[in-house]
């Protein structure tokens, strides 16, 4: 169904239209320009170069299409922290839900985490509900932002 890859530089007219519209409602930017997309793309693939590798960030593929950005960080301690965004015409489709469970298994078995963290804008509910399908539990409000965890899985 979905396809989590790295990006590359002719992806970025779909990361502009990514960062578009409603998607980017609740993370606090306004929409990418076409320069900008450019340079998000350029600065992502160097990001993926560095030794170690402490940010992964990743294109959401469905048929050869790219649809959206799925980010894993490493934070102190083992931890890490997940956030997606999907192109608006593709929600409510499980695309992001089968990403981000993607990207669970990634972090446990390959990036070497224990417990990863997300959040959420309070006014973007089916976020959040892409978290729990993922095996996440909600832990309230932190800083204006519905926080979730996951520990590590066998």
């Amino acid at each position: 169904m979905i396809t989590l890859r790295p990006l590359i530089y002719s992806d970025a007219p779909a990361i502009r239209r990514i960062y578009s519209g409603a998607a980017v409602r609740f993370l606090g930017r306004p929409a990418m320009t076409d320069k900008e997309a450019e340079e998000y793309v350029v600065r992502v693939q160097e990001w993926a170069a560095a030794e170690p590798v402490e940010q992964y960030i990743l294109g959401v593929d469905v048929a050869g299409e790219l649809i959206g950005v799925v980010k894993l960080g490493r934070r102190p301690n083992g931890h890490g922290r997940l956030g997606y965004v999907l192109r608006e015409d593709c929600w409510g489709r499980g695309y992001a839900t089968s990403a981000v469970q993607e990207l669970v298994v990634f972090a446990f078995t390959s990036f070497g985490l224990e417990s990863l963290g997300g959040k959420h804008h309070a006014e973007n509910p089916a976020s959040g509900r892409v978290l729990t399908k993922a095996g996440f539990t909600r832990l309230g409000i932190r800083d204006g932002m519905i926080a979730y965890h996951l520990a590590d899985r066998p």
